[in-house]
């Protein structure tokens, strides 16, 4: 079954001094790919700038804008209609030796190195080491993904967006972003390749047509098990037709969905407001 899903992400900022200029990046429209096809999507900016569109080296689209004159808000507004389709099954166990190979070792090299937040802390080696042991990758990444959700409790204010997958692990707490750093950790020091998808989630698992929810941008994990495998680690399910991807890379770093530069110091205020409504 296919969803679309109208998608606005709305993200202001409120600044304690005059901004004399400003240059920005914004990575919030989805992809079209073998699994959603993006019907329409537009970035708004204000105070009103142009922009231009190109991909990225992970094949994220991003709209890159500057602004030179003074201003105390930035309100950048990202709407799209995505239409979605319901999760695949996950791919046969590829074995250790496909995974083990030169090719995939030399292929997918970026999606096995540690991060900064997704570091091979031994701890976590370690960890990945008792997780794996006596499965294969499929089901190696089926125990990575419930130790995680047993694991952690969702909570916000007790990560932050610059914390690690063994910060999670010590607090036992965050929210999607830790849920997925910690799994690509876990997984990445078992051997297999996995990578950070950031996107949209309709929370309304039995959402009808004309149903709104009210959230943030979404973390989950693709996993590489002779083909791409998505999972979200925070809700313990396949990725379906509820998920709308914007894009992948090695953790969030690769992959925020607005970042820049400005003339003055930290922002007095951030407001972020994500709706997602089920259009049909």
């Amino acid at each position: 079954m296919s969803w679309m899903l109208r998608i606005e992400h709305r993200t202001a900022y409120r600044y304690r001094d005059e901004v004399l200029g400003s240059y920005n990046e914004a990575r919030m429209t989805p992809l079209t790919t073998d699994r959603q096809t993006t019907v329409e999507s537009r970035v708004g900016v204000d105070p009103r700038t142009r922009s231009y569109r190109y991909l990225d080296y992970w094949a994220t689209v991003v709209d890159v804008f500057d602004i030179h004159v003074p201003h105390t808000t930035l309100t950048v507004t990202a709407t799209s209609v995505v239409e979605t389709t319901e999760a695949p099954h996950q791919p046969p166990d590829p074995g250790w030796e496909l995974l083990t190979s030169e090719p995939v070792l030399d292929r997918y090299a970026e999606f096995l190195a540690p991060t900064a937040y997704a570091p091979a802390a031994p701890e976590l080696v370690d960890l990945a080491v008792d997780l794996r042991d006596g499965w294969g990758p499929g089901a190696t990444v089926d125990a990575v993904s419930r130790f995680v959700r047993s694991h952690l409790t969702y909570m916000s204010g007790v990560t932050e967006v610059s914390s690690s997958a063994v910060e999670a692990l010590h607090h036992e707490a965050g929210v999607c972003q830790d849920y997925a750093h910690l799994s690509i950790a876990l997984l990445r020091a078992a051997g297999v390749p996995a990578r950070y998808a950031s996107g949209y989630l309709h929370t309304g698992k039995d959402g009808r047509p004309g149903d709104t929810v009210s959230g943030e941008s979404h973390a989950w994990v693709e996993a590489w098990l002779g083909d791409w495998w998505a999972f979200d680690p925070t809700n313990g399910v396949a990725v379906g037709e509820r998920h709308a991807l914007v894009g992948r890379g090695r953790d969030y770093a690769d992959v925020p969905p607005l970042k820049g530069v400005h003339s003055t110091g930290q922002p007095e205020r951030l407001d972020v407001e994500v709706r997602i409504t089920r259009l049909a």
